[in-house]
């Protein structure tokens, strides 16, 4: 191992943040530590929902073949993208300290979901957000939602603002049509010049937005948010975890590598205990339930002492069945346990919501070009079909 650790980074403004956050934690081992931007399949296609990318690790694959082939020591990523089954020479040397694993709605003004109207849209790239959303609310309207979190953001901004700046602009208008001779009462304070220079570089390109769905509210990762700094410039509701079940993983990063020396030093530097046996949990009910990538899949577990409490739950895509357990489960044998949990949940039916979800997903995809899809992947391995909201740029 050299004296300089090379740590493998997606280019996304989103992915070098939390790579820069393991780099500066790296600097306890007293080693220079080097990101290397690496190009992944899910950057070719960032258009794509992430459950069109393949089957599995649209966001993983290129930066761990890096690692295996020895271009870089580690590589960083989103914990719910690493698949579950990986290769026996690749290891999850480290899982830092956990972010928030919950979900936000996101509106304008801040009404929860409770509030929002019959028929409001609310956007998501992600099949358990929608799910789950229906399950809660299922006079509302799921829309899908493509785009980085700014991008995001910026469409739920535009309708409003761009109806602020076409009512601002007629303003305009009318007040200078007017010669002076009769009394005229302008309907904004400012004038529209004062009104744009104003607003933030996130709002002014709301304007700029081509927006083909209004929508009223988003569903997005709060770790993303939080990671992107836009968490203190939006209205929000933090949605609970034994409602909104989180995907497995949901506000973890990952550190991969192969070389046993340098999973040793990341990991004593890095790895937090209580974070790797909660998503330990949570990655080994998904890996016995199958289907994380085509199928709404939330797992969410709390370590409380002794015992791990964890809830999960299966929904059909429209959010109408469900299937759905909760446990404490022995610390000592989580992973076991978590096992049981999941066949127990197979038993109840939920085998049945993910194989008519993977039939919806393959007639979904007969109506797309090849191209969309990489049929190379592995199926066995699980990811979740959530896009990678908290830590990279394409899902929210």
């Amino acid at each position: 191992m050299s004296d300089t650790l090379r740590l493998a980074t997606r280019g996304s403004d989103l992915a070098l943040r939390q790579a820069a956050t393991v780099q500066e934690a790296l600097a306890t081992t007293r080693r220079d530590v080097d990101l290397v931007e690496v190009s992944t399949t899910g950057d070719e296609l960032p258009d794509e929902l992430i459950h069109r990318l393949g089957k599995t690790g649209a966001f993983v694959r290129s930066l761990d073949e890096k690692v295996l082939s020895g271009e870089v020591d580690a590589a960083v990523h989103s914990l719910k993208d690493v698949p579950t089954d990986s290769p026996d020479d690749l290891v999850i040397a480290a899982v830092p300290e956990r972010a928030s694993p919950n979900d936000l709605l996101v509106t304008t003004d801040g009404t929860k979901l409770r509030d929002l109207p019959p028929d409001a849209v609310v956007g998501t790239g992600s099949l358990r957000r929608g799910a789950q959303i229906l399950r809660e609310r299922p006079d509302l309207t799921v829309e899908p939602i493509r785009g980085n979190v700014d991008t995001r953001i910026a469409k739920l901004l535009a309708g409003d603002l761009q109806a602020e700046h076409e009512a601002r602009v007629e303003d305009d208008r009318e007040a200078k049509g007017h010669t002076g001779e009769e009394a005229y009462d302008p309907e904004f304070e400012r004038d529209i010049d004062d009104w744009f220079d104003s607003l933030s570089e996130l709002e002014r390109r709301a304007l700029e937005q081509d927006v083909d769905v209004q929508y009223d509210a988003l569903v997005m990762a709060e770790a993303g948010l939080e990671r992107a700094g836009l968490l203190h410039h939006v209205e929000y509701e933090r949605l609970g975890t034994w409602e909104f079940v989180p995907a497995p993983g949901q506000g973890a990063l990952a550190i991969t590598a192969s070389d046993p020396e340098v999973v040793e030093t990341i990991q004593s530097a890095l790895d937090f205990p209580r974070s790797r046996v909660e998503t330990t949990v949570e990655r080994t009910v998904l890996n016995t339930l199958g289907g994380g990538c085509v199928a709404p899949v939330g797992v969410h577990a709390v370590l409380q002492g002794g015992y791990v409490h964890t809830e999960a739950v299966v929904l059909s895509r429209d959010g109408e069945e469900v299937v759905e357990r909760s446990r404490d489960i022995d610390v000592e044998r989580h992973a076991r346990d978590a096992r049981e949990l999941a066949r127990e949940m197979i038993d109840d039916g939920a085998d049945e919501l993910i194989e008519a979800a993977k039939r919806e997903d393959i007639g979904t995809a007969d109506t797309t070009d090849d191209s969309d899809r990489d049929d190379t992947a592995d199926e066995t391995t699980e990811t979740t079909d959530d896009p990678d909201d908290d830590t990279e740029e394409e899902g929210a």
